[in-house]
């Protein structure tokens, strides 16, 4: 936790991670916009925000994304903020975001882990039925993991895996997966109270997730996988909802596996 909080003591950095909470997955050239920094400054900052894990880097072609990572400051929240208050700063945090609105203009979920494993591992970890049902409980989706290959999912406990659209568009073993998501199913439309109008409209959504695994940096540290969800229609996606939540706590019970085993 030194890091994070060393991070956290320079105002410029807070600034920085206050304008990425505004719009996550900005470049350099956007987060320079309007600041009385250089953009030599601003790249040093971010660099020690990314080695704290306050920032993701995603890059996409020639163009390099930032992503304001929460996970390190609710780690601080859970060790340094008693159970008693947490309830109620939690609430003031849910009507802060409902009066203010999201402003999203690539509505995606990014999510970075530091996992103590290798990337063969954790590859497994990611395409092994035997791992797959141990993070999912107990459901997993099934495939050959090559790409253009269909993955299959259960629709419900215990059920048949079925085919519901998703292909695997990427697979690299070791380096990175990707396949296209499902699209709400009829069990979402109660689940998240929609008319019938509401669940029509969203089950045309085709959302993706990529699965990146890099080293950490030094051998010691492992393997870091980031995990990007895109493709949804908007900021109040139920689809982006349910993820959120979804492969946070997923990939924390995975690296527990791989961890403890």
């Amino acid at each position: 936790m030194d890091e994070v909080f060393k991070a956290l003591a320079d105002a410029s950095r807070r600034r920085l991670l206050d304008r990425l909470n505004e719009r996550s997955g900005q470049s350099l050239r956007e987060l320079c916009a309007g600041l009385e920094m250089t953009r030599q400054a601003v790249s040093k900052h971010l660099a020690v925000l990314e080695g704290a894990g306050l920032v993701t880097v995603v890059r996409r072609g020639r163009e390099t994304l930032h992503y304001l990572n929460p996970v390190p400051i609710h780690d601080l929240a859970d060790r340094w903020i008693g159970q008693y208050e947490r309830g109620r700063m939690t609430a003031l945090s849910n009507l802060k975001h409902a009066l203010e609105g999201t402003a999203m203009s690539k509505p995606e979920y990014v999510y970075t882990i530091y996992i103590h494993t290798t990337p063969e591992k954790l590859w497994e970890g990611l395409t092994s039925p035997e791992f797959l049902k141990q993070y999912h409980g107990g459901w997993a989706p099934s495939s050959d993991w090559k790409v253009g290959s269909k993955v299959l999912w259960p629709v419900e406990d215990g059920g048949e895996p079925q085919d519901l659209g998703q292909v695997v568009t990427e697979a690299e073993p070791g380096k990175r997966l990707a396949y296209t998501w499902h699209t709400l199913q009829p069990m979402h439309q109660e689940m998240f109270g929609m008319s019938d109008a509401e669940f029509a409209e969203a089950v045309k959504e085709r959302s993706k997730v990529t699965f990146e695994i890099e080293p950490a940096g030094e051998p010691e540290m492992g393997v870091r996988l980031t995990i990007t969800h895109d493709g949804f229609a908007s900021a109040d996606s139920k689809m982006l909802e349910g993820v959120r939540e979804g492969w946070t706590a997923m990939m924390s019970e995975l690296k527990t596996i791989l961890e403890k085993g």
